[in-house]
């Protein structure tokens, strides 16, 4: 890269400016540690769980409460009035605090939301009269007319709850089985039977939840006649023993967790009849080594279209399932040399029998159209650039216009580091249409009308806001502008908010790196400053964003660093030539492109090259770890935090996607895991880990503690009891952890 085109990159700045009216004591505010963990909330309202009613005439959500943000109660927007009201108070359905079923704490840890409470998840009434929603282990029927709350269920440690098509059965999982009741009769009764053990009904696996970003273990088919639903058995999967060490006892668990290159769990799809409770089991080939991604009805109610995904990854097949004789055939094939990348991006027409579906086989992620019957009809998107969703789990295909003839989707057409709304035709070939307006991260929810969608917004200079749109985007309300006035919890500290510019970089490659560099608000070109280099490096694991931010990172910068992020080559959305460098070794390409980034740092002269720190959590702590250890005259200290260490302990789907197996490519997994590179550590190292992780397992730090320790290595350890994986996501140890990592740099980098 040239001097000019850093500068130019340089120049990409955005700034934010202190809104007028704000007191000069107000302005003095400390953001602290302490008060990104105080209420209210720095960011604003915290706004989430979306959705449209059937109707499309309002639109429901989950609000923190001002006192407490992660206490989430459920809430609506009326589009005709415009106005945002209260429906339901979480805080007065309980009487005592909420406790989870052991199912139910491990699937808001798979979702990321462990640490909210409150109403975390509901569902519209197909009549869109009712809402359905968990609340302390059990189920309530909130009516929309009335303001009735009923309760459902009562100790049965519901999860996953749903209405059926027509709204006739609710059905949730229990004890390891699938459960309806009626609402007409009040009836309840199990579905299915023999749950128990190592033998699971209607649930997801940990795979699925953790790797394939599949929460649900049943699918209702049209008509309410019939559900679909995967019978997982885990015998095959070896036991782990886990000690989870709490502050006061420890825990045993004897895990069943699939580590690489062992078995998973079998799994097969059946079909229950809901009146006479009949099990019908779907042929889905001679090989049972497979993984079920995904499971779809077809319109008609007489057919299941289901991904399955060979245990290497590298071939993906949606099949047509004919219900009543559970045979199958292949509709089409998706296969890579290196690995197919799992979608949500699969919708049905319902004027004519045609599918939309997602692909990278052009090497960029776009969409096709299809007839039911697997013929190709013609691609809708192309180019250099992918379609793409704004969030795990989510799809980016929004919505079919069948009469505009018209299909709506997320895409990264302006920018690889935003998220933007477009259309394209169902029809004829051209260019993509371009809905939403500012630049940044659209998070979008289509009406089922199509006629209105709802947009979570953020960017550098605008926290999270949202807001309705019609379908051209033009915009109708808010239901939370979120608006940074003086009113705003974050007005005071406006004035040490830190610059944050966007740049390119050049690869081994020739491919484009994107950084994002943050400054602190007061920076001054004469003075020289420490760097802590924010890194995640790993597979989907993309940083460099347009996206508000106001955490520790900016915390960093008012304690004197900049804070320096680059997106390697592996961390996705940038179609497959950007993705693939990694397979076969992990921990090495991504490290040389880090280099990239760290020696551009060196050449800038307010950059103090001495003190270069690198921090991350999870593949971000391996690669810090990677970094110390491989290039430890590059940095000065590294914080690893749940780092993964040895990839043969990791589990099935993601280690074997980009690794392969052991017995199949055991070089790859010696020169991917941290171990031979451990003994050049020189800089100062803080191992972070939650004592009860059953991700990233404990023992992938304690293996490390004894190489070091059997090498003479001088480190630091902070471990957590109690603490899973998502350790940062949980107010009670992030609080800690920041403020650690804070005092760990301050004594090493200044």
């Amino acid at each position: 890269m040239t001097a000019s085109r850093q500068t130019a990159a340089l120049a990409l700045a955005c700034v934010m400016l202190l809104p007028g009216g704000v007191s000069a004591d107000e302005a003095s505010a400390v953001f602290d540690i302490e008060r990104l963990f105080a209420p209210p909330d720095v960011d604003g309202p915290k706004v989430r769980g979306v959705r449209f009613s059937p109707d499309s005439e309002r639109v429901t959500f989950l609000r923190g409460k001002q006192d407490d943000p992660l206490q989430f109660d459920l809430w609506e927007y009326d589009l005709e009035d415009r106005r945002a009201r209260l429906l339901v108070d979480s805080t007065g359905l309980l009487d005592e605090t909420e406790e989870l079923s052991a199912a139910e704490a491990a699937r808001r840890e798979r979702l990321r939301i462990a640490a909210q409470r409150g109403i975390v998840a509901y569902a519209f009434s197909p009549d869109g009269r009712s809402l359905l929603f968990p609340l302390g282990g059990d189920l309530y029927l909130y009516g929309l007319q009335d303001g009735s709350n009923r309760r459902l269920t009562e100790n049965v440690s519901a999860t996953d709850p749903k209405f059926s098509s027509s709204g006739r059965y609710v059905s949730f999982v229990s004890d390891q089985d699938l459960h309806v009741t009626d609402l007409g009769t009040g009836d309840s009764r199990a579905l299915t039977t023999g749950g128990g053990g190592t033998l699971r009904n209607a649930e997801a696996e940990f795979i699925a939840q953790e790797e394939m970003d599949r929460y649900t273990g049943y699918w209702w088919s049209p008509d309410d006649s019939q559900v679909a639903f995967i019978q997982v058995d885990e015998s095959p999967v070896q036991v782990a023993e886990r000690f989870e060490v709490h502050a006061e006892e420890v825990r045993i668990y004897r895990q069943r967790y699939p580590a690489t290159g062992t078995p998973n769990a079998r799994v097969r799809l059946g079909v229950v009849d809901v009146e006479s409770g009949d099990i019908r089991w779907m042929d889905l080939g001679r090989e049972d080594d497979i993984y079920i991604a995904r499971v779809d009805w077809f319109p008609d109610g007489e057919h299941l279209a289901v991904q399955r995904q060979s245990r290497d990854q590298q071939t993906l097949d949606l099949l047509k399932v004919d219900v009543a004789s559970g045979e199958s055939r292949t509709l089409l094939t998706e296969t890579s040399d290196t690995w197919v990348n799992l979608h949500n991006s699969l919708a049905f027409l319902e004027e004519q029998p045609r599918f939309v579906w997602l692909s990278e086989r052009s090497g960029h992620a776009h969409l096709y159209l299809y007839t039911n019957d697997g013929e190709p009809v013609r691609q809708l998107t192309s180019g250099d650039w992918d379609v793409v969703d704004g969030a795990r789990a989510r799809s980016a295909l929004l919505h079919v216009d069948e009469e505009a003839a018209k299909v709506y989707f997320t895409a990264t057409l302006a920018a690889p580091i935003e998220r933007n709304v477009y259309a394209a035709s169902l029809e004829t070939a051209g260019a993509a249409e371009r809905i939403s307006r500012d630049a940044g991260w659209h998070i979008v929810d289509f009406a089922p009308n199509g006629q209105y969608y709802v947009d979570s917004f953020d960017s550098v200079t605008t926290p999270p806001r949202v807001s309705v749109h019609r379908a051209n985007g033009t915009l109708v309300g808010y239901i939370e502008e979120n608006r940074l006035n003086d009113d705003h919890p974050y007005a005071p500290y406006l004035d040490s908010h830190p610059t944050t510019e966007f740049g390119e970089l050049e690869a081994e490659d020739g491919q484009t790196l994107f950084y994002r560099m943050k400054k602190p608000a007061d920076f001054d070109e004469a003075r020289r400053y420490p760097v802590a280099l924010a890194v995640y490096g790993g597979p989907q694991g993309q940083r460099v964003v347009n996206r508000w931010s106001a955490g520790f990172e900016e915390i960093l910068t008012r304690n004197g660093y900049i804070v320096f992020s680059l997106d390697n080559r592996g961390t996705g959305f940038r179609g497959v030539a950007f993705d693939q460098p990694l397979y076969g070794r992990l921990g090495h390409v991504e490290v040389r492109d880090q280099l990239v980034g760290i020696d551009f740092l060196r050449s800038l002269s307010w950059v103090d090259a001495g003190n270069i720190g690198v921090f991350g959590s999870s593949y971000g702590g391996y690669m810090a770890l990677m970094c110390l250890f491989q290039h430890p005259d590059a940095f000065a200290a590294g914080v690893a935090a749940a780092p993964v260490t040895d990839w043969a302990l990791y589990d099935t789907h993601y280690t074997e996607r980009f690794l392969g197996t052991p017995a199949d490519n055991p070089d790859g997994y010696e020169k991917s895991s941290v171990f031979p590179y451990a003994g050049a550590l020189q800089d100062p190292l803080l191992l972070i880990h939650g004592m009860a992780d059953d991700n990233v397992l404990f023992t992938h730090s304690t293996k490390l503690f004894k190489v070091l320790q059997d090498d003479a290595k001088s480190f630091d350890i902070m471990t957590y009891p109690g603490a899973k994986h998502g350790l940062t996501r949980v107010p009670g140890t992030a609080r800690h952890v920041y403020a650690h990592i804070l005092r760990f740099f301050d004594r090493h980098l200044k």
